[in-house]
């Protein structure tokens, strides 16, 4: 049996900002000059990534900043006359008060192990969130503190400095494949990757539908 759980925060116990950036998308389609809505998001995702791929170390930027900058590039590139400070504000609000996936203080509560939420967001944002939903982890840890983000190990590897666990006493639980389960991979620790959409489930990978089915599992029966 493990010793502790590393847990995702957005898209594992609360749900990510797709519905705030569907709006962004439609007031940047309305407002600028776009012949396909889906460019937008292809575009700013692309953008997104590309910084987000390069924030590490003495290249670091936070996820608010990160999110500022693909916003107003993608605001110039499709002409548009909107405000990204006032779109961003929209992703911010949802950062700090994310409606909670069922079961997931539950989760947090009948876990017998320390449970550390392990996760891509700035500290502000997330301990907002937290304390939104009186949930009560054992520990966070951010990409802010480590300066890089998941899949990169450095994320993983400063939360196993801090709580002392090796990684074969830890199991990691995410909704993403790559950021989640490949990312703990890198650092030599198991995953269990929460499938909400009954997705192809990739060789070699433990999935689940929901939180509570994670207790089934071999690392909590052994």
């Amino acid at each position: 049996m493990v010793k502790a759980v590393f847990i995702d925060f957005y898209g594992t116990l609360v749900h990510e900002d797709g519905a705030i950036i569907r709006k962004v998308s439609q007031i940047i389609f309305d407002t600028g000059v776009v012949q396909n809505y889906s460019d937008i998001g292809s575009y700013w995702w692309n953008e997104f990534q590309t910084m987000f791929h390069n924030a590490y170390g003495e290249s670091f930027v936070t996820q608010r900043e990160l999110e500022y900058r693909s916003l107003q590039k993608t605001i110039e590139h499709f002409h548009s006359t909107a405000d990204a400070a006032e779109l961003c504000e929209m992703m911010f609000r949802h950062w700090t008060a994310p409606p909670a996936f069922p079961k997931a203080k539950v989760f947090l509560e009948a876990c017998l192990v320390p449970v550390y939420i392990v996760s891509n967001i700035d500290t502000s944002d997330i301990n907002k969130a937290i304390a939104f939903h009186s949930f009560m982890p054992d520990g966070v840890f951010t990409s802010e503190d480590a300066r890089s983000y998941k899949p990169r190990s450095e994320l993983f590897a400063y939360a196993m400095r801090k709580t002392g666990f090796s990684p074969y006493e830890v199991v990691h639980i995410g909704d993403s494949l790559s950021s989640d389960v490949k990312g703990a991979g890198a650092a030599g620790i198991k995953a269990i990757w929460i499938n909400r959409s009954d997705k192809t489930v990739p060789d070699g990978v433990i999935a689940v539908n929901n939180l509570l089915d994670i207790f089934g599992t071999s690392f909590f029966r052994e």
